[in-house]
């Protein structure tokens, strides 16, 4: 699946100390400059949607919601299992 265009256009100022940083990272990345921070916001900003506590739901899919959470608690033999055993990473 060929890239998108890349049509619009973002401007940014820096320090000298910043675009050396940015510089420097970009090189030992083996990217451009463009392409480097590119990436870096593109994760910055999917992790800061994704670290959103809020969500907005209709007003029959919050009652649902609520119905659910709102029931009583069954036993999962499952679940009693795996926290029965001794996480892996402190053997």
């Amino acid at each position: 699946m060929p890239a998108a265009a890349r049509t619009a256009r973002l401007g940014l100022r820096t320090t000298p100390q910043q675009e050396a940083v940015l510089r420097r990272a970009a090189e030992v990345s083996h990217k451009s400059m463009t392409d480097f921070i590119l990436d870096s916001a593109c994760q910055a900003a999917e992790q800061t949607l994704l670290d959103q506590r809020l969500f907005l739901v209709s007003g029959a899919k919050s009652r649902a919601l609520l119905e659910l959470l709102d029931r009583p608690e069954q036993d999962s033999p499952g679940l009693k299992d795996l926290f029965s055993r001794r996480a892996p990473w402190s053997k």
